[in-house]
């Protein structure tokens, strides 16, 4: 048992420090503010080396933003950055060298570093910006440099004819894990967290590496009153525990409930009758998605406008049919909106980060819904990096490039400054705006096209006004909203002219109506 302070006093110079969180869930957040403490006091340690697998922050003050200090990271390796904005003002200015990888790629890392293993190789990444014949991973300059250096993150190889991404190890010489219990012999337990993430891959990869473990928790323990069934890693892979502060160690920081029960299926919420969206073009969007579900399928539900899916399931009465399912490792429920993301209330099991993505890279998504900020003629979408904004592909290509079925949602245009109108049935566009996300190239690949044509994946674009297909001519105009017109609301708002369908239908009317539609799955 140690205390913060000397906690952060065990991370050196130079070191690779591994950390653990998911968005606000489950991070050691106690030991992130005491590490940010020693810098602004002392100006070390410096020139950090840090490895993560997701998203780790609140968009403002949590998680990975106290590390926005110049001087304190000079490399990251990571799966998404956007939630820590602090930090764009380095990365854009090449004072840390990002690479950003695949989230079950970094994830399955951990675990590859503990059985020292040469590295992961796999499919995920071919054709994207994770390609080394694209842009290898690299997330700006200070970036590119290094691998042009050798020190990349990524390369391809061959295997029985097959190309494939090796992805190379970054073994962390110390990390940060959080659990909710500990006792003095470190033994760690996780009845609170919501979420198991690869608390024991990250520990086993940095002590196996001779580094050291440092265990956030809630809670001391007396030794011996742990479930067995509950320890998720043993105190002999814990080199030290750290007892964090109330304020700094909570299940997430959603919001100002410091524990929701739900989320981790101690206790069921009555949902009751769930108020049902407004129509407009949010819930347009999502009724046009929700009628691509099929009985018993399994979904992944991407944050933000696919999120509607669920409510209008809800509202149609066939959200039992089906399994929503998060990257995270929930299955069932219902996710948590926001910062809570990750979570889901009344969720029906919780699996381990690593081994959801065995699932996912596997395929055993069935149709997964996801937004899009960028999409081109080649069918090909950017989430990752646009418009000044480096945000970093979270799971995002692990399940677009393995799921039967995508559908791409989110408006048509910007929604700045428009004035979209539903009447009687039809869209009236008053006003559009000059926003134009259908582009002749993306700004990053974060989705190819390609690569979907080559594995033979069904892919839509949804939006209130059309709907798009891939197919062997690239995105192709399929479907027209009643109310919209070609030439005049369509065609001008893209940076290129679609294929269009030799049989373009109008989108089904029951979607622009205010009555429910009278979903009904199909097998």
């Amino acid at each position: 048992m140690i205390s913060r302070q000397e906690a952060a006093a065990l991370v050196q110079d130079g070191m690779t420090l591994g950390m653990l969180g998911f968005v606000t869930l489950s991070v050691p957040e106690e030991l992130l503010v005491s590490l940010e403490e020693r810098f602004l006091a002392e100006g070390h340690p410096r020139d950090l080396n840090v490895f993560y697998t997701s998203a780790i922050g609140d968009g403002g003050e949590h998680g990975a933003n106290h590390l926005a200090h110049a001087g304190l990271v000079r490399r990251m390796v990571g799966a998404h950055v956007g939630l820590a904005p602090k930090l764009n003002p380095l990365i854009t200015g090449n004072q840390i060298e990002t690479f950003c990888a695949p989230q079950g790629v970094l994830v399955h890392m951990c675990r590859a570093m503990a059985g020292h293993k040469c590295g992961v190789i796999t499919h995920v990444g071919l054709k994207t910006f994770c390609d080394p014949e694209v842009e290898a991973c690299c997330f700006n300059d200070a970036a590119r440099k290094a691998h042009t250096e050798g020190r990349g993150i990524v390369q391809s190889i061959e295997i029985d004819g097959r190309r494939l991404l090796h992805y190379k190890l970054t073994p962390p010489d110390v990390c940060f894990i959080k659990a909710t219990y500990g006792d003095s012999r470190g033994n760690l337990s996780m009845e609170k967290e919501g979420l198991f993430l690869e608390q024991l891959e990250m520990a086993l990869a940095t002590k196996n590496n001779g580094g050291t473990v440092i265990a956030q928790v809630d809670t001391l323990v007396e030794d011996n009153t742990l479930d067995p069934r509950s320890v998720k890693v043993h105190g002999c892979f814990v080199d030290y525990v750290v007892v964090g502060r109330p304020e700094y160690s909570r299940q997430h920081y959603f919001d100002a409930i410091p524990y929701h029960p739900e989320w981790t299926g101690e206790v069921r919420v009555p949902m009751g009758a769930l108020e049902p969206m407004e129509l407009g073009i949010r819930k347009i969007i999502a009724r046009r998605g929700a009628m691509e579900l099929r009985r018993e399928c399994l979904v992944n539900l991407g944050f933000g406008m696919p999120d509607g899916v669920a409510s209008v399931a809800g509202e149609e009465g066939v959200a039992g049919e089906m399994t929503l399912s998060i990257e995270s490792g929930t299955l069932g429920g219902v996710p948590a909106p926001g910062n809570g993301c990750g979570a889901s209330a009344d969720v029906e099991a919780i699996v381990k980060h690593t081994e959801i993505f065995d699932g996912y890279d596997g395929g055993s998504i069935d149709i997964a819904y996801l937004g899009a900020a960028q999409i081109d003629r080649h069918g090909n979408v950017n989430v990752s990096k646009f418009a000044g904004r480096m945000t970093g592909p979270g799971g995002f290509i692990n399940i677009t490039q393995n799921a039967k079925k995508i559908c791409f949602m989110g408006t048509f245009s910007s929604v700045k400054d428009t004035d979209i109108r539903l009447e009687n049935g039809r869209l009236n566009i008053v006003k559009d705006s000059n926003v134009v996300k259908f582009v002749p190239e993306v700004e990053q690949i974060t989705f190819s096209g390609d690569y979907a044509r080559e594995t033979g994946q069904e892919v839509l674009y949804i939006t209130a006004r059309a709907v798009f297909r891939l197919t062997d001519q690239g995105l192709t105009l399929v479907e027209v909203a009643p109310g919209a017109e070609l030439e005049r609301d369509i065609y001008p708002l893209m940076g290129f002219r679609p294929a269009v369908a030799a049989d373009l239908k109008e989108m089904d009317p029951r979607i622009f109506r205010p009555e429910k539609m009278g979903l009904v799955l199909q097998d």
